[in-house]
């Protein structure tokens, strides 16, 4: 799919009620292979795009390109392009930062918001030194090239131990070895996550679709209370589920997610 100057892979399976999943990093739409066919089964139609910068879809290199209003239009004008008026939202990691724009923004579009680890954007604004100290790499990913060959070296040394030896780590690596995919990739951050961004608070309207906030206790990047914090930022229905794994929601407890987002879609 060709949207705003780039080639996009987009799955796109089922039939049904939309439900739009958007992973985040280092992921692709393959993040969500545990939850497709179950949706699917229980009557929905769900799309999966490979978010600018992952995956299949194109990479471009300047950090200019990965601005929040970017990837949002990325986003909107794919669902125009398969005629989705509605959806049920499920996001996790940069998509969930995504997520939450795009459901302020287009209230419309949203019938109910699931954010998995990622709070709204202007929690972070509330300094806590925990939660500084485990966005360490968001700081450390800022530095361009160096960044890159930092990750790398060693056979990506510090990549594995930055996500904990994950089982996917693999599919990880092998993504992020294409040309240009880690610069892609980083980028995210770098357009989105600078200092300046945790001192000024974003101007969103508040979130007006029912929420079901997703936080894990084994999460090594994300501290619980921006989690919590969030539902000061929604004006519908807020649920907030925590579950016992680690910070790849989707991969580690499929089982239940998928129970979740059922019978939070079905109420």
């Amino acid at each position: 799919m060709h949207i705003n100057g780039l080639d996009f892979h987009v799955v796109d399976e089922g039939n049904g009620p939309v439900v739009l999943m958007l992973h985040g990093f280092p992921d692709s739409s393959y993040l969500w292979r545990n939850q497709i066919q179950p949706l699917v089964r229980a009557g929905y139609r769900v799309i999966a795009p490979d978010l600018r910068g992952f995956g299949e879809s194109d990479k471009p290199q300047e950090v200019e390109s990965y601005k929040m209003q970017f990837l949002a239009s990325d986003v909107i004008w794919i669902l125009k392009e398969l005629q989705v008026e509605s959806v049920y939202l499920v996001a996790h990691d940069w998509g969930a930062g995504l997520a939450w724009t795009i459901a302020a923004l287009y209230p419309d579009l949203i019938k109910k918001f699931v954010p998995v680890s990622v709070g709204h954007p202007n929690v972070n604004t509330n300094i806590q030194i925990e939660q500084c100290e485990k966005s360490w790499y968001v700081f450390m990913f800022q530095a361009q090239h160096d960044a890159e060959e930092f990750l790398t070296r060693n056979d990506w040394q510090v990549f594995r131990q930055w996500n904990r030896m994950h089982n996917e780590q693999e599919k990880w690596i092998s993504e992020l070895s294409r040309p240009g995919a880690l610069t892609a990739g980083l980028n995210w951050y770098r357009a989105n996550s600078s200092m300046k961004t945790f001192l000024k608070e974003i101007v969103l309207p508040k979130v007006k679709a029912p929420t079901l906030g997703i936080w894990s206790s084994f999460d090594d990047f994300l501290t619980e209370p921006p989690m919590i914090k969030s539902r000061d930022y929604v004006e519908g229905p807020w649920n907030y589920v925590r579950l016992d794994c680690s910070h790849w929601v989707p991969l580690d407890q499929p089982d239940v997610l998928n129970k979740l987002l059922l019978d939070f879609f079905k109420d």
